[in-house]
């Protein structure tokens, strides 16, 4: 069971990166999502697989995530998240 997708980088914080369903595109997410990605560059078309390993998510949570809602949110490392994105500005 393969899925593709296309990773793209938020500019709203560093090192939070949005995995998309591929057919998607950042303008079909949730305008609360959009609020918090800023806006998105893409980076890398991936073809997710439950062998293939990712540096900083579980690709298993990756896959179901994009077959349930289309996206995944990969969130900086710990301590590097910025206060107004929980927060609000």
């Amino acid at each position: 069971m393969n899925v593709e997708c296309t990773v793209y980088r938020c500019a709203r914080q560093s090192e939070m990166y949005l995995y998309l369903r591929a057919g998607l595109s950042p303008d079909d997410l949730p305008e609360a999502l959009r609020r918090h990605t800023g806006a998105t560059t893409a980076v890398m078309n991936l073809s997710l697989h439950p062998q293939r390993t990712l540096a900083r998510a579980d690709v298993l949570r990756v896959i179901e995530q994009l077959q349930q809602t289309g996206y995944y949110l990969q969130m900086p490392p710990s301590g590097a998240v910025k206060a107004h994105l929980h927060f609000g500005d």
